[in-house]
């Protein structure tokens, strides 16, 4: 699509970067607003959002890193080209909850509580990082005929001229439907912490899994005849719905 904004100089500013700066600010916003409401140390936010994004990105990375390993061992010096590039969102939501968990922990937080608030803030900005994916091409779906597929004209990912299901575009109109359900399910449903947080867990999980099959960029990865977002969303779908079940029967904080 529309990837290359404009440059200054050596500098060009790019969609996904945009679009992903944009989620990360909606998101801290809405996460600090949530956190008013409820009676949080909002002013905790900051440092949580900071401790997430460092660890969910070194989870995203790590993970990305894994799905090449064999083209690393034949070329170690060719982990420099994938530095600034690729990416594997599971390995940042395991990643970001190890932030998040440890920052609760060092800062004496409730954790199920800042869970339950910041995720849907998550699921916000990951609405906002599928567009930018689908500026820059990546994370692109597989070939069709059907009135829904979108050929991309200059992309340094996607094949170009071929059209493809916009896996990127319902990726994220699931993230904000998901943020939207988590809000609402928080203020008029949950009875006990830690049900938001492991709603988010078991829809992202499941979502991710169904739209895997219609994804066409092998370079993700794969374990058997799961990719590797597929294999590890099983995990985490199954973590979500014991710790629900878990939840919905305990008063008691982590």
């Amino acid at each position: 699509m529309w990837n290359d904004w404009f440059s200054i100089g050596p500098l060009t500013v790019h969609g996904y970067g945009v679009m992903s700066g944009i989620g990360i600010v909606a998101a801290y916003f809405m996460i600090e607003s949530r956190a008013k409401k409820k009676g949080l140390d909002y002013d905790k936010v900051f440092g949580l959002l900071i401790s997430c994004l460092v660890f969910g990105y070194a989870g995203s990375k790590l993970l990305y890193m894994m799905t090449i390993l064999p083209e690393l061992l034949a070329d170690p010096a060719s982990i420099l080209e994938h530095l600034s590039g690729g990416w594997v969102v599971i390995g940042g939501i395991l990643g970001g909850i190890l932030g998040g968990y440890l920052y609760c922990s060092w800062k004496k937080l409730p954790k199920w509580e800042f869970f339950d608030t910041a995720l849907a803030g998550v699921a916000l900005a990951q609405g906002f990082g599928r567009i930018g994916c689908f500026l820059a091409g990546c994370c692109y779906g597989a070939p069709t005929d059907s009135w829904i597929g979108i050929a991309f004209t200059s992309s340094e990912f996607a094949p170009n001229g071929i059209r493809m299901i916009p896996t990127q575009l319902i990726s994220s109109g699931l993230d904000f439907l998901l943020c939207g359900f988590l809000v609402w399910y928080d203020a008029r449903k949950q009875k006990n912490a830690g049900e938001v947080t492991a709603l988010y867990l078991t829809l992202y999980s499941l979502g991710r899994f169904i739209l895997e099959f219609f994804r066409g960029d092998a370079a993700r990865g794969a374990v058997g005849v799961f990719s590797t977002s597929q294999f590890l969303g099983l995990f985490t779908l199954v973590a979500g719905a014991v710790i629900l079940v878990k939840r919905r029967r305990a008063e008691a904080n982590l």
